[in-house]
């Protein structure tokens, strides 16, 4: 069985996954393509954080940090994923920037990933699911 390698070059996605879905499984699968392992940062955002002018609309967290792991594993494990060994499941601060100075020795890179995909939204996902009463909110 192969080991999620620590030293091996690895692609970084970094979001709130409220909920995982399909457009984020294509993204992992295109950039899990180029290195062969893929570290997955959650952004711990609490629901009661107010959006602001830097980062507008990230009040809506109503999956708690380890229902949104248990929905990114179970995402992956669909496509074929294995959890430590394509992947990891990070926890990191609410990052709402990155920033760098110079060369850094990795970069940053927008997928493509069609017009269908991109249209898969977390925001409509969860208002389906509260309209369908599979979501209630947690205050």
């Amino acid at each position: 069985m192969a080991v999620f390698d620590w030293k091996k070059p690895t692609v970084q996605m970094l979001g709130r996954w409220q909920p995982w879905h399909k457009g984020h499984s294509e993204l992992f699968k295109r950039i899990h393509a180029m290195t062969g392992q893929v570290a997955i940062m959650v952004r711990n955002v609490p629901s009661n954080t107010e959006a602001n002018e830097r980062v507008p609309g990230q009040d809506d967290n109503p999956f708690d940090i380890e229902e949104v792991k248990k929905n990114i594993k179970e995402g992956l494990a669909k496509e074929g994923f294995t959890f430590y060994e394509d992947y990891v499941i990070i926890e990191v601060p609410n990052i709402v920037d990155i920033s760098y100075g110079r060369g850094v020795g990795y970069t940053f890179t927008e997928h493509d990933l069609g017009a269908e995909i991109h249209d898969i939204s977390a925001t409509k996902i969860r208002a389906k699911m509260r309209a369908e009463g599979t979501l209630a909110d947690k205050h």
